[in-house]
This record gives structure tokens, sequence and C-alpha cells, in this order.
């Protein structure tokens, strides 16, 4: 019996890691005559033509994993499938394992869906189609039976799954961003996500990872990205792979591999601080989820966070210089409205995090905030990915204008664009991180514009509450900071008598590509290197020289 494992990922980049959990577990478990294979497609691909490629397989079986952004068109996979070749369909992942009854109501084309973890139960399920048997003691399905939809309690598997990491996983890799997990559940148990809620946290076999880790250093792919939900919960084996990981970059990992962790800031201990501060620059990428700066809104999601602890601890983070630091905080909790956000959003804007990403609360299927409409009051779309579009404490108005907020974050401080420009305005200028963001982004209002116009936007909108001078040298300094390819606006380039000494004197005897820039107003000669490589923040070397000094050159 052919199987194919199919999945839609968000992007091409991301090599998304349940297929192929799916197929070891087939390879490992099943005793039929069952040959099965992973087709992977995009959600931005055409659904049709990935149709087409998984029929051209003749399969008796498809499966697919569903998450909130690939749910639509997996829907629309599957329906086609049933139609042009009736081939049976699986579905699994968290998108409908917790409304699994529903789904197979709602969709016809659906045969089975599958809940929990699926490496044991998956390859059960196909011996059981491949021979004909009985389905009704598989664990975690939810099917059709004699008297209608019945569903089989999950089993809370123990011990560590086969490992993904196939012959065909590499082929198929091809350079891509690369997962890997070494536990599986979440010692919280927030409100708003499903992690705590699967099953009891447990621990994958350490030299198992260890072995993984280097196969999968050696693949090609430039980013590794471990998607336990909290990688620290376990201090002393955090350390350990760290400290593996470590050992073994320059040899058995090449040079330019990076690893991005999720972690819980305000439990990490001295020792895993003197660890991650001796890594190689940009080999560890740590993500941290603040959620809010209200302790009240915490507590009402289950969320116990020493705040001001968090705050210190990534702060020594940042301080080292040589980890990127992602943290994000959700707008749309409970009990937090605009003046609340507003001051967690100052209060992260200052850590000078390397990413602060804004997110909006999104009511899961499964979660607890789902679930408990009257503790957790909000109104939120249909449609995944279910987000917040009203609460008590922020109207439908102020979370549009959020939505425009982040918008200018993203652009403005994240893309690592605009860095001295929003330093001049916030620290020179004592504009608010919050109203900054705020206020223009909700003057640009999503409009989509060229790098160099979104400057011009800049220039024009801050005119009024700053130099104008200045704030041009700045954003002059900036865009030959971020770019090596753009043309810089006439109005940003500053005539000055000692440009063409500057310039001759600092490309002479290099074949770099070097930028130079005369800042009156800063008495400053600005020198960019844009053949070094970026730093952290996706920006070229740059020095900057006292101007009063030029007779030297």
């Amino acid at each position: 019996m052919k199987a194919v494992i199919g999945c839609l990922n968000s992007k091409y980049i991301h090599a998304s890691l349940a297929p192929w959990c799916l197929l070891a577990g087939v390879k490992e478990y099943s005793c039929a005559p069952v040959e099965a294979v992973v087709l992977e497609s995009t959600i931005n691909g055409d659904v049709t033509s990935f149709a087409d490629t998984i029929m051209a397989q003749k399969p008796a079986v498809v499966s697919f994993s569903a998450y909130i952004w690939n749910i639509t068109k997996t829907l629309e996979l599957c329906r086609i499938i049933k139609e042009k070749c009736g081939a049976t369909v699986i579905l699994g992942g968290p998108e409908v394992s917790y409304r699994a009854s529903k789904v197979l109501s709602r969709y016809p084309f659906v045969d089975y869906v599958l809940c929990g973890e699926g490496e044991e139960s998956y390859p059960v399920l196909l011996d059981a189609l491949c021979t004909g048997s009985s389905v009704e003691d598989i664990p975690g399905l939810c099917y059709r039976g004699a008297s209608g939809i019945a569903s089989n309690p999950e089993k809370s598997p123990v011990g560590t799954p086969p490992s993904p990491y196939l012959p065909e996983f590499y082929e198929n890799l091809r350079g891509r961003i690369s997962y890997i997990e070494t536990s599986r559940g979440c010692p919280y148990s927030c409100a708003f996500c499903l992690s705590g809620r699967c099953a009891p946290l447990r621990f994958f076999d350490l030299q198992q990872v260890k072995k993984d880790i280097l196969s999968i250093s050696k693949s090609g792919t430039s980013t590794v990205k471990l998607v336990d939900r909290t990688f620290n919960a376990n201090a002393a084996r955090a350390n350990e792979i760290f400290s593996f990981i470590i050992e073994n970059y320059g040899g058995e990992i090449p040079v330019g591999v990076c690893f991005h962790f999720e972690i819980a800031g305000d439990i990490l201990k001295e020792e895993t601080f003197k660890i991650l501060e001796s890594a190689p620059v940009g080999l560890f990428q740590l993500e941290i989820g603040l959620q809010s700066f209200n302790t009240e809104t915490l507590c009402s999601i289950n969320r116990k966070t020493d705040t001001r602890l968090l705050e210190m601890n990534i702060q020594r983070l940042i301080a080292s210089g040589n980890m990127h630091i992602h943290i994000d905080l959700i707008a749309g909790l409970t009990g937090e409205d605009l003046e609340s956000f507003r001051r967690g959003f100052n209060t992260a804007y200052f850590l000078k995090a390397h990413m602060l990403q804004m997110g909006f609360l999104k009511l899961l299927y499964g979660a607890e905030m789902r679930e408990n409409p009257e503790k957790y009051p909000c109104e939120f779309s249909p449609e995944p990915p279910y987000e917040v579009t009203k609460t008590p404490w922020l109207s439908s108005d102020e979370i549009s204008s959020l939505k425009n907020t982040e918008d200018a974050l993203e652009r403005l401080y994240n893309s690592g664009r605009f860095l001295l420009t929003l330093d001049y305005l916030i620290d020179t200028c004592r504009l608010e991180p919050f109203k900054l963001f705020f206020d223009f982004g909700n003057n640009v209002n999503g409009n989509r514009m060229s790098l160099s116009d979104y400057a011009l936007h800049i220039l024009s909108f801050f005119e009024p509450v700053c130099n104008p001078s200045l704030l041009k040298e700045m954003l002059l300094c900036d865009l030959l900071s971020c770019s090596s390819a753009l043309q810089i606006p006439d109005v940003l380039k500053p005539k000055h008598p000692l440009y063409r000494r500057a310039k001759c004197h600092f490309t002479q005897n290099t074949t770099d590509k070097i930028k130079v820039a005369i800042l009156p107003v800063s008495e400053k000669i600005f020198v960019v290197n844009q053949s070094a490589p970026k730093d952290l923040r996706g920006r070229y070397k740059s020095k900057a020289y006292p101007i009063n000094k030029a007779e030297q050159l």
C-alpha cells in the first residue's frame, strides 16, 4: 500500500519536522507492506499542482499535519485529492486534534483525524488500512463508526521517538532551516498556549540528541531551530547541550551554523550564563517570551514570571554581545489595556534586544482562553489564525492601531535598518518609543513603499520635532549601513568639500566596497565597509571619525 505524507510549509525555507517524524515511525513500527513517502510544498504554492504531484504517486492513503498557518490550504488539498482519486485522507496536528469530531462532521472528504503524537499510532493505522483490520483500538483516532463518530483516548508515549533524520530527510533539506526537538511538552500551562496541555514534559535520550545535532549541522543548513517549548526547563541538561555545541563548533559543527532556542529568561542560572557568554559570536539565537509586563495579566493567564529578574537577565544576555536575542509581547491579553501595553512596550524596547516581536493573541482550539470565554472574554476572527479583534480592555480601533504600530516596529527597528535614526529620535529628541511607533505606524497605515521612499517619509514625518539636518545625517548613515545596492535619495546627500579627499583616503589600497559620508552637523566622517560580514542586526561594519582631524587624511 502506498501512503503519501504531505506537508504545506509556511515558507520554502522551512523544513517541517512532523512528516519526517511520521515517516520514521512507519519505518520503525509498521508491520504491513506499507510504502510511505514525504512530499512537501508551501502555502504559497499552487494547491492543484501539488495535488497532482501527490496523485502521481498513486497513493491509497494521504496524510497531512494541520496548523493555523496551513489549515485552509490543507483542507482544499484534501478535497481535491478525495474528489479526483478517492484516496483515504488522514489529518493530524494541533489545528484538528482539539476538534476532531467537528472536523469529521464538517468535512466529509476527511476520513480520519489522529490526535496526539503520531510516531506509534500512525503506522498502526496504516497497517490496519492495509490489511483491512479494525481501527477501533488505535489510540487518539477519531473516525466514523457504525453508530456515528467515535473517538479513542490518546496514549501518552514514553521514551525517545525514532529519529526523523533519515536519508530522505537530508535529500530534501537542500540548505533550508532545519528543526530538532530534544523534549516534548512544557512545564508551564499558559492559558493561550497548547504546549502544556499535550502531555507531561519528557526529555529525549541525550546521546541521540547529540548525534542528531552533529548530523543536522553537517547537512548544509545554516540555521537549526530547537522546537523545545522551554529549552532550559532542565538547566543541567540545557547546559550540557549548549556546551556540546560550543565544543564541537569549528570541528564536527561547521563554522557558520546557527542554533535557535526558546528559553524562559527568568529561570536562567549563573552556570548557564557563563556557558552562553563563552559561545562564538552568532552561534546562538535566544528567543524569550515576555508576553506582558503587567503582573496581573500574567497571573490571569497562568504565567508566573519574576519580571524584574527577567529584565536583568535579558540585559545581561544582550550585554554579552555574542548572541541574537529575540523577545516578544502579546497584545490582547486579559486585563491589558492600551496604557498598560504602552508601559510594557517601553520597558521591553529599552532592553534593546535585537528583535522585539509584537504579536497578537490567537484563540487556538484546545487553549484555555478559547474554551473558557467567561473567564477570558474577547472577540476574535472565526478564521485562522483566530486573532483577537476586541477585548473588554482594547477596542477594535485600538487593536487596528496596534497593527500599524507593529508594522512600524518591524520596518524601523526589527529590520535593523533605522537604528541610528531611532536612537537620535528617542535619546536626543526625547520621543517615547511606543508613541513614536504608534504615531508613525498609523500615519503610514500599512502602505507599501520602497526603502528610499520610506526613509523620506520618516524625514517628512519627524522633521517638526527634531533638527532636520541631523535627522538627514542619521538616515543617510542607516541606509549606507544596511544596503549595498540602494540608491540614496539626493536630499540625504550633503555636499561637502572634504568628500572627495575622504573617499580617496578610505578606498585606496583596498578592494573592499567602502562608502563614505561627510556629516557636517555631527562633525563626523562616516565610513562603512559593505564588503565585511554583517553584524547581529544585519548591518555592515562602520566607524565615525572626527571631521576636525580631516587634515590628517
